[in-house]
């Protein structure tokens, strides 16, 4: 029973979120704006600058769950009310958290700096 609340909760939740993006589609022939690339910037630009964006945008949704991760440790260690298990179970989630965020910190540095020698090297216009 447990399961089927936290799974209709999950459903909720991505619909609420998805829902928005849906119904500000513009065109009725292509109701989800796959054809409309000129909105992100991706359709005009080289593939290099392409997959530079969808890397960078893949670790900033992780940096997101990181960040959320740590919150969730010290919101357990607030409500652990002194009890030692509880507090030790709460650091040690509050302790990967941070490794998380400092490995997807490292992770986006090391490839905006890959990404901006590829393009320089190549001679291509970097636009961010």
């Amino acid at each position: 029973m447990q399961t089927i609340k936290k799974f209709s909760n999950y459903l909720i939740i991505s619909g609420a979120t998805f829902l928005p993006m849906m119904a500000s589609a513009q065109s009725t022939k292509d109701p989800f704006g796959l054809q409309n690339t000129d909105i992100n910037g991706l359709g005009k630009a080289d593939l290099k600058t392409s997959i530079s964006g969808v890397i960078e945008l893949v670790l900033g949704f992780l940096g997101i769950i990181a960040i959320l991760v740590v919150l969730y440790g010290g919101f357990r260690w607030l409500t652990a009310g002194g009890d030692t298990t509880k507090v030790k179970d709460a650091q040690a989630v509050l302790k990967n958290g941070i490794i998380g965020l400092v490995i997807v910190l490292c992770a986006y540095i090391i490839v905006k700096f890959v990404f901006q020698s590829l393009l320089q090297v190549t001679g291509s216009s970097a636009t961010n």
